[in-house]
């Protein structure tokens, strides 16, 4: 399968972040890893020339193709399967729940700089109990940049400038890893940086229970919000009372010149339940 040629055969779009996978071993992983079934039905995002697609197509029940490309559109229409649905559309302006009547999987390979409002539109934010898109969703495998692939994945014991809120977003609902780093000469045309493949397989509860999502999640952003201050400034440039900031510090046993990315979510639920005891 030559996908290089046809890859060349296609004006690929900078301004959409058009880079197309045309490496036939890291291909092979990602249907690997979705480990489809003739039951299945799979949302790929962004098909480009529809080189994963038609290797999805063989296998899954259906494949709902969702690409903005009218370009792209063309081409994935020329396969020669009768079990794709194309859907020429923004992503982020897909209600992924009416697609499907039962739990799809999603295969992505997507434009990189918009990989985080994608993954909040697939798995909602923390404070949303109950999300339509999320519900509807099995596991997600995703193509993003190597360096955003650590951020998913990390945790308060990673490099600080790798934990933050994308992190917390990932693994609130979902279980993140990394199947493995992908090299800018696996694309074409090849991107400056390499790349990796995400998994994330949805969690029916969040990594952390709390009887008040919205704040729990008010307290997290306040302290990445500026992540060069210790977390007593953090929260009270993120609007709460320096004296509530005392008295939850020291019932959570946390040190105020402690930094934010130096909490796990065990910490964080403390800090919140602390903090709302203290306005009390």
């Amino acid at each position: 399968m030559n996908y290089l040629q046809r890859a060349r055969e296609f004006k690929t779009k900078k301004r959409l972040g058009q880079n197309f996978l045309i490496d036939a071993n890291v291909i092979s992983k990602i249907i690997e890893e979705a480990d489809i079934s003739k039951n299945d039905i799979i949302l790929e995002i962004g098909p480009g020339a529809g080189f994963i697609t038609e290797e999805l197509a063989k296998r899954a029940k259906k494949v709902i193709a969702i690409e903005l490309d009218k370009d792209a559109v063309f081409e994935i229409s020329k396969l020669p399967f009768g079990n794709i649905e194309i859907i020429n559309e923004d992503i982020l302006k897909v209600d992924i729940s009416t697609l499907c009547d039962v739990p799809l999987k999603v295969v992505a390979n997507i434009p990189y700089y918009i990989t985080s409002p994608i993954i909040a539109h697939l798995l909602g934010e923390i404070y949303e109990k109950e999300n339509k898109n999320r519900n509807s969703i099995k596991e997600i495998i995703l193509m993003v940049q190597y360096e955003v692939a650590q951020r998913i994945v990390a945790n308060q014991n990673s490099q600080s400038k790798e934990y933050g809120l994308l992190s917390i977003l990932s693994n609130f609902w979902a279980e993140t890893n990394i199947i493995q780093k992908v090299p800018a000469r696996a694309f074409y045309p090849s991107p400056k940086v390499d790349s990796a493949l995400v998994k994330f397989e949805i969690q029916q509860n969040p990594a952390i229970e709390s009887d008040n999502l919205e704040f729990l999640h008010k307290v997290i952003k306040a302290c990445f919000g500026t992540r060069r201050k210790n977390i007593k400034n953090a929260l009270k440039n993120g609007g709460f009372a320096a004296e509530n900031i005392e008295k939850a510090l020291l019932q959570a046993n946390i040190a105020p010149t402690t930094r934010g990315e130096k909490l796990g979510l065990e910490e964080f639920s403390k800090l919140a339940e602390a903090l709302k005891n203290a306005k009390n």
